[in-house]
């Protein structure tokens, strides 16, 4: 059974940092590339970030480009997303999910992932 867990959200004030943590198992996670997306309240789902299958290549959304950085660990099947210099506008629940191949295909919509993590909240306020 493939199964994605986030956890490390929380309440972070503006300009702070935090480390989002996406624990995988089911299948085999080094082959996958990864994806991170969120959704603020009331409004849609938004894609964040993704790596490729070996960690050699990231992309970014361009309003978390500087800010956040992806990363992942083979040896424990998990990827993670530190959030820097947090803005209010990052508040939302932020999922990660698995591509359907080893690269990042910037054509893949939303559908094309086909497991998810049931999310973390995040919360910027001061």
């Amino acid at each position: 059974e493939v199964r994605l867990v986030e956890s490390g959200g929380g309440s972070v004030q503006p300009g702070g940092s935090l480390t989002l943590s996406c624990a995988t198992s089911g299948f085999f996670f080094r082959h996958y590339a990864m994806n991170w997306l969120r959704q603020a309240p009331g409004k849609e789902l938004e894609w964040v970030s993704a790596i490729n299958s070996e960690g050699r290549y990231t992309y970014y959304a361009d309003a978390v480009k500087g800010r956040f950085i992806v990363s992942r660990e083979n040896t424990k099947n998990t990827v993670y997303l530190q959030l820097n210099n947090v803005e209010t506008e990052d508040t939302g629940i932020y999922y990660c999910a698995k591509g359907p191949a080893s690269y990042y295909n910037a054509g893949d919509s939303f559908s094309d992932f086909p497991y998810w993590g049931p999310g973390t909240q995040v919360t910027v306020s001061s």
